[in-house]
């Protein structure tokens, strides 16, 4: 299977188009194995890591078989984070650009429910939605059901290990018998076996070789906390070791990871004392809050996200260079899930973890688990390299724009107003553009964002004057 393309897997010229516009070369390994059985509509447990191309592989055959004179949703995909769920949205649209007329929703949390019900009746072809809010959509009739033909639950383990199994099983049980049901999972546990048996049909089990994408491109570390007498001093030892751990590798890109939202707080304030470049992830964040954080970290304006679990799955960074286990997780399913955040498309990446005096066997799972041995390095004494301005300043600043998609703003638009005369901005200086509904966020390079902010307060964006601020 080493030699297929993407034009032997699929047919459509507007959708392979789509896939050379977003860069996509050649498929990887699930890709190859699930498009074919997917567009032959057989039903699919598909198991594969964070970074083996999943995503492509249930949505391009989608893609290939939605009917664009049907106004009715005919695909459905599940997942079990707001983040999950807009990063699939996006690849949609990416993928989609030469689809002319497809429309694509999320129905998520976060998000003004009459928005989305006024979405559902002008008409939708592809529903991407977390499991709670679709539930709460379907019982009050605002979405029609009996035109979905295919349907995915992606990171269906992690959707049942969230709490959401009522919840799925009530929303699979509304879906017309007569459907394509396809699962995509990190790891098989029983309940997924279980609900494959009671709601798919004869289904193929589909493994990717992510063994191969995976371990060459990470180093993994592993350093050991200092002991205390007093148990509530643990803390604060930990994220000692934490600084050094920071010291010791630095990098422009990192994710530290804990199993407590207290524990994220604790850590920020530390950081945040010690004058570093960060900010938090967590589940209690509103969907504009979550966006922004994001946002910042995706351009380089923040230099560390710290994040609960809600992270370790669906974010969207191209790039992270270093992640951090602050705590080892409960299970070593979702070590591989977070240090999976790093070392991707081809790159290296470095994953640390702290252990407690007493966590051998919670690291000896882990190494069971991913056939790899820790690094087991010494770390420097206190201070010895110093939070360096990798960590301490942001390469990028970022700027907030009233303006977005519904005031039919572009990318193009933004960066056009900073490259005019005078005053003109090179290109280069200029990062990431996110356009959102109602919004937009532009960075640029911090030396200029001075120069950037007066010139969009000043000038006009396509014709029309927008409130700017910096996004802090």
């Amino acid at each position: 299977m080493t030699n297929i393309s993407f034009t032997d897997l699929l047919k459509s010229v507007q959708l392979l188009k789509g896939i050379e516009d977003y860069g996509l070369k050649e498929p990887t390994d699930i890709q190859k194995k699930c498009i074919p059985d997917i567009l032959n509509g057989l039903d699919i447990v598909g198991q594969s890591q964070t970074g083996s191309g999943k995503t492509a592989a249930f949505v391009l055959p989608l893609l290939e078989k939605i009917n664009l004179n049907l106004q009715n949703v005919q695909g459905l995909i599940l997942c079990p984070t707001r983040e999950l769920s807009i990063q699939v949205v996006n690849d949609i649209k990416k993928f989609s650009r030469s689809l002319l007329g497809l429309q694509v929703l999320p129905i998520i949390g976060g998000v003004p429910g009459r928005e989305q019900a006024e979405a559902l009746n002008k008409g939708v072809h592809i529903v991407v939605a977390t499991p709670g809010r679709l539930v709460d959509h379907i019982i009050r009739g605002q979405i029609r059901l009996e035109s979905i033909n295919y349907v995915v639950l992606d990171e269906a383990d992690k959707m049942l290990d969230l709490g959401f199994e009522k919840e799925v099983v009530f929303i699979l049980k509304s879906l017309p018998k007569k459907r394509q049901t396809i699962f995509f999972s990190a790891t098989i546990p029983e309940s997924i076996q279980s609900m494959s048996q009671k709601f798919q049909h004869n289904p193929i089990h589909i493994r990717s070789e992510n063994s191969l994408e995976l371990k060459p491109k990470i180093e993994e570390f592993i350093y050991e906390s200092e002991k205390v007498k007093d148990s509530n001093e643990i803390l604060k030892v930990k994220i000692h070791t934490l600084l050094r751990i920071l010291q010791q590798h630095p990098s422009p890109s990192t994710v530290i990871f804990c199993n407590q939202k207290l524990t994220v707080t604790e850590i920020e304030k530390v950081l945040i004392e010690n004058e570093v470049s960060c900010s938090t992830l967590t589940g209690e964040l509103e969907q504009v809050e979550r966006d922004k954080v994001i946002a910042l970290f995706r351009n380089a304006s923040l230099r560390i996200l710290i994040a609960t679990d809600v992270a370790a799955r669906g974010l969207d960074i191209e790039h992270i260079e270093l992640v951090v286990n602050f705590d080892l997780p409960l299970q070593p399913e979702i070590y591989v899930h977070r240090i999976g955040r790093t070392g991707r498309a081809g790159r290296t990446g470095v994953a640390v973890s702290i252990m407690n005096p007493g966590e051998e066997l919670k690291v000896n799972a882990i190494e069971k688990y991913t056939g790899n041995i820790f690094n087991r390095g010494k770390l420097g004494f206190k201070n010895q390299y110093g939070l360096n301005s990798t960590f301490q300043s942001a390469k990028m600043k970022t700027l907030h724009i009233s303006g977005g998609k519904k005031d039919k703003l572009r990318p193009g638009d933004i960066l056009g107003a900073l490259t005019a005369q005078p005053n003109s901005i090179e290109s280069k200086d200029i990062g990431k553009i996110d356009i959102q509904d109602r919004y937009s966020f532009v960075a640029v390079a911090t030396e200029l964002s001075d120069i950037a902010f007066e010139k969009l307060k000043s000038g006009k964006i396509k014709g029309h004057k927008f409130q700017i601020k910096f996004v802090k």
